[in-house]
Formats: C-alpha cells, structure tokens, sequence
C-alpha cells in the first residue's frame, strides 16, 4: 500500500485540477499564457497519476478497473470481478 502522504498528495493535485479546470480553458482559449504561469503547477492535469482506488499503488495500474494489477488479481480470484475468470489453458 502506497504511504498516505502519497495518497494525500495525489488528492490535494486533484482538488486543485478540478478548481481550476474551468480557468485554465478559459486561459488556453484567449492564448494567455502568463496567466497560466501564475496558476499552481499542481493545478496541470498532466502531474496527475494513475493510482490503484483501493491501495494508491501507482504501478501496475489498470484503466478499465481502476485498480492496480495485485488487487485485480486478488479480486478475479475471489470471485469479486463480475465477467473475470482465472483462464487455464
């Protein structure tokens, strides 16, 4: 599991890009991009991360469930997952 410091970060950067989205398009459209340097950086969607719901892992992490690979594992296994199923060939 990711430290809470990680996960508190990563919160704090998505705060801030959802307050700040309506202002950066605004920003982008009139071409003003001194206005945008002034903004926080952490205000940029780009410093956002990828990570599992349930751990904060940041690597491994699948798009489709939101999950990181050790936890969707976990879960197909126990039957959690609806439509996954452990294939054996």
């Amino acid at each position: 599991m990711a430290r809470k410091s990680v996960q508190a970060r990563q919160a704090k950067r998505e705060r801030l890009v959802a307050k700040f989205a309506e202002r950066r398009a605004q920003l982008k459209a009139e071409g003003d991009y001194e206005g945008l340097d002034k903004l926080p950086k952490n205000a940029s969607p780009v410093r956002l991360k990828n990570r599992c719901g349930i751990t904060g892992r940041g690597k491994g992490y699948i798009r489709f469930f939101g999950i990181s690979r050790v936890k969707f594992r976990e879960l197909a296994s126990d039957g959690k997952i609806p439509g996954v199923k452990k294939s054996s060939w």
